[in-house]
């Protein structure tokens, strides 16, 4: 198991690594790093997001509000409220059209 103190020290040494920009020290550069990675895999876990922040992101991104999201995915736009209020269930038709028209991963979507 990987300390508070050994993670702490392997970030400050490989910040040192990084800044002498030396290709002789790849190899201590990656063992430092996976020192990184496991502790912060157990202490800091990034899940997926949910398929609510999902679309979300998205409608932003398109500059979409809930009822042009409504007109995409060819439903009402109570429908979408109820989908992001958790009142309903995403059908079939809806997670193809998430997939296809905003390009949201069938992982997240199937979650």
């Amino acid at each position: 198991m990987i300390t508070l103190d050994k993670y702490t020290k392997a970030n400050i040494r490989l910040e040192e690594l990084l800044s002498l920009n030396d290709t002789n020290l790849d190899k201590e550069i990656i063992e430092v790093s996976d020192i990184i990675e496991k502790y912060e895999e157990i202490h800091f876990p990034i899940g997926l997001p949910t398929l609510k922040e999902v679309i979300e992101l998205r409608m932003f991104e398109l500059k979409l509000k809930q009822k042009d999201l409504a007109k995409l995915l060819n439903v009402s736009a109570s429908r979408v409220s109820e989908i992001f209020n958790g009142k309903r269930e995403i059908t079939l038709n809806i997670a193809k059209s998430l997939h296809k028209k905003l390009n949201i991963d069938s992982d997240i979507i199937l979650q």
